[in-house]
């Protein structure tokens, strides 16, 4: 009924005198034709009925490009439908064509990057292998980012880069431009993640992405990242957003042996003496072995960090470090700093334990009271499965390791201690555990 109803209003239209007007106007080159039309193409497209309603759509299109915002929104679905269908190029070509005179007849109607971040996404989705048809959409999404700013979507910049990784691999980009491509997208998501704003999460998901295409490229390597970035650092070396960018990459890529990473930590240290240029600097002194001033720039990191979680890695890392060298009581103390600011650091637990562990045989008493000494030690492992499961097969690991050395039933009954009392290890241990034994 709906589509007689619609040809009688046609008809009625055809009743209607009409006057000449031009393709520019809202009607285009014949209003009753033009309403008749979409009308049709209306209602066809209501019922997703999109190849019926391809031919009244593009008398609209062709005739009356001025019309309506809605030729250009329900044309995209009527087109990539055919496309869909047909896989014929001619309907990618107008898929383009529809963002093309959104732009030219709706300006007014239209954000010009959100238009070309459409037609980019098409261009990149339809490609089928044509280089330079991916090229033009890296181009458009591209622009659409530098308009749109803040209102970018995640979902534009992970497209983005990786289009952007699929062209370095075909030599459409060049490998700098690559790695500054991974420098502004990447700083863009963190930027948006802390804004807090509406839809702020999706960038979490998007920068994960994005160092998953990075690191995965095979251009991100600690050599190539020291040719690359080198070139970078010698053209910016008074920039501090520029040197804070490439000790970052060389951070996450674990390069920080390189003398790139020394000579840009110095460099930031000097411009802003923060907390992430001392552990800049820390990092650089550990890498050379000069445990003295790793640890002295590390403390002064501590001290200048007001980020719970970094605070806490910045402790680990010394506690870490005090273990390596045997000194257990000051790992043990790193390792609780670091469980004040992250309580679910299961790492941090591991060190105390392997601190307890490693230490026994200095534990004052007879054979029996150190073997009480991996009582305390499994107690922590466990622990560190406990708040942190990414750490469960290392805990796992080390209590069978340590299991087996716990007292026998024999040992313990001298001394009146059966399974499940509690007993205190003391020293500098000092804590209490329970009995358990390895038979």
């Amino acid at each position: 009924m709906k589509k007689f109803a619609v040809i009688a209003f046609g008809m009625f239209l055809f009743a209607l005198p009409t006057k000449a007007q031009t393709l520019e106007s809202q009607y285009g080159l014949d209003s009753a034709q033009t309403i008749l039309n979409a009308s049709l193409y209306t209602e066809y497209w209501k019922q997703k009925n999109y190849e019926e309603a391809l031919p009244t759509w593009r008398y609209v299109f062709l005739n009356a490009p001025a019309f309506q915002l809605n030729t250009y929104i329900r044309g995209e679905d009527i087109i990539e439908y055919m496309i869909q269908k047909t896989k014929k190029k001619e309907y990618v070509d107008t898929l383009m064509m529809i963002f093309d005179r959104r732009l030219q007849y709706m300006k007014s109607k239209s954000r010009e990057g959100y238009v070309l971040g459409k037609k980019g996404m098409a261009q990149i989705r339809f490609s089928n292998g044509d280089v330079t048809m991916l090229k033009a959409g890296f181009d458009n999404l591209m622009r659409s980012y530098e308009l749109e700013g803040e209102q970018t979507p995640a979902q534009l910049v992970h497209a983005t880069f990786d289009v952007g990784c699929n062209l370095v691999k075909q030599n459409q980009l060049s490998k700098e431009e690559f790695v500054d491509l991974y420098m502004k997208l990447s700083a863009f998501a963190d930027q948006r993640l802390a804004s807090g704003a509406k839809g702020c999460d999706n960038f979490a998901v998007c920068k994960s992405a994005l160092d998953a295409i990075f690191f995965d490229s095979g251009f991100a390597d600690c050599n190539t990242l020291a040719e690359l970035l080198t070139k970078r650092y010698e053209a910016n070396q008074d920039s501090l957003p520029v040197l804070k960018d490439i000790s970052s990459i060389l951070k996450r890529r674990e390069c920080t042996d390189l003398p790139l990473f020394a000579v840009v930590a110095e460099k930031i240290y000097q411009k802003e003496p923060s907390a992430e240029a001392a552990y800049g600097l820390a990092m650089m002194f550990f890498s050379k072995q000069d445990f003295a001033k790793f640890e002295q720039y590390l403390k002064e990191a501590i001290d200048k960090c007001d980020d719970p979680k970094a605070k806490a890695d910045y402790n680990y890392k010394l506690a870490q470090v005090n273990l390596s060298k045997k000194n257990y009581q000051q790992a043990r103390r790193y390792a609780l700093e670091a469980l004040k600011t992250n309580p679910n650091l299961g790492s941090a637990y591991i060190t105390i334990g392997l601190a307890y562990a490693v230490s026994s045989n200095d534990y004052e008493g007879d054979e029996f009271d150190k073997r009480t000494v991996f009582w305390a030690a499994v107690d922590k492992f466990v622990k560190a499965k406990q708040v942190d499961p990414s750490v469960a097969a290392t805990a796992n690991e080390y209590i069978e390791r340590y299991s087996p050395h716990f007292p026998t039933k024999d040992e313990a009954f001298f001394r009146s201690i059966t399974a499940g009392k509690n007993v205190k290890v003391g020293g500098w241990i000092n804590e209490t555990t329970t009995a358990r034994f390895r038979d």
